[in-house]
């Protein structure tokens, strides 16, 4: 248990539930809405068993994660996917329009374990790579933010509302751990030795690129909605032929 009093664990600890609870404070919204027709005492057993399977096919699927990220070329694959999520978390792309709600339990349980494992690609891989191969690490962080996003997801939700500085800290913290996956890779590691700086600078350009591309791209996307507003309210007021 020596690990416990190293700084690093602690800090990646804290990357470890950063991530989970920002990547996966709307995951929380698919097992509410696939649940909500149920009566109340089916709705408690679908949100119990729903969760429960959602939980053990991610730890499963983390853990596949941390193996692969130890194959040459796949870390650099991972940091590129880990700057996109970074990026699309900016944008506000998550979306849960298509979960319907279900009438029987074994339904709900069903469409919250896939719909929860489809949305959790993005958890493995940040999950993965923030845990750096350590798997008491990867075990205890998952074990204390689940508990965390299932039974405060609307508190979750509520707090990354009111204060978005939780989600663009997220992102950057997404774009940091990206950056360490990258030099880290085996494949570029003996190199990137050699240029002892790259360690601080690799992570912190991709924090800030992150945020900087995310955040031009979400200026761009609320331009053209509002363009298209102002389109529509003048096809409003033309006169009908």
């Amino acid at each position: 248990m020596s690990f416990l009093s190293s700084p690093e664990f602690w800090i990646a600890l804290s990357q470890i539930i950063l991530i989970n609870i920002v990547l996966s404070g709307d995951n929380a919204v698919v097992i509410a809405m696939a649940s909500r027709s149920l009566p109340p005492a089916q709705q408690k057993k679908a949100i119990v068993f729903g969760s429960i399977g959602a939980i053990v096919l991610r730890v499963i699927l983390t853990f596949f994660a941390v193996y692969l990220l130890t194959l040459p070329y796949l870390k650099l694959v991972g940091a590129a996917l880990l700057l996109w999520i970074g990026v699309g978390l900016l944008q506000g792309e998550d979306d849960e329009e298509g979960i319907e709600g279900h009438s029987g339990l074994a339904a709900a349980i069903k469409t919250i374990v896939l719909a929860d494992l489809v949305m959790s690609l993005d958890n493995v891989v940040g999950v993965a790579a923030a845990a750096k191969g350590n798997v008491p690490l990867l075990v205890f962080g998952l074990v204390i933010s689940i508990p965390l996003i299932i039974f405060g997801s609307t508190l979750i939700l509520k707090l990354m509302d009111r204060f978005p500085v939780i989600i663009v800290g997220g992102a950057a913290l997404l774009g940091w751990v990206a950056g360490e996956m990258a030099v880290s890779d085996p494949a570029i590691a003996a190199w990137v030795a050699e240029r002892h700086s790259l360690h601080t600078v690799v992570p912190a350009l991709g924090a800030m690129a992150v945020v900087a591309v995310g955040k031009w791209l979400s200026i761009r996307s609320e331009q053209r909605r509002e363009k298209l507003r102002e389109k529509l309210q003048a096809a409003e007021k033309q006169p009908a032929v």
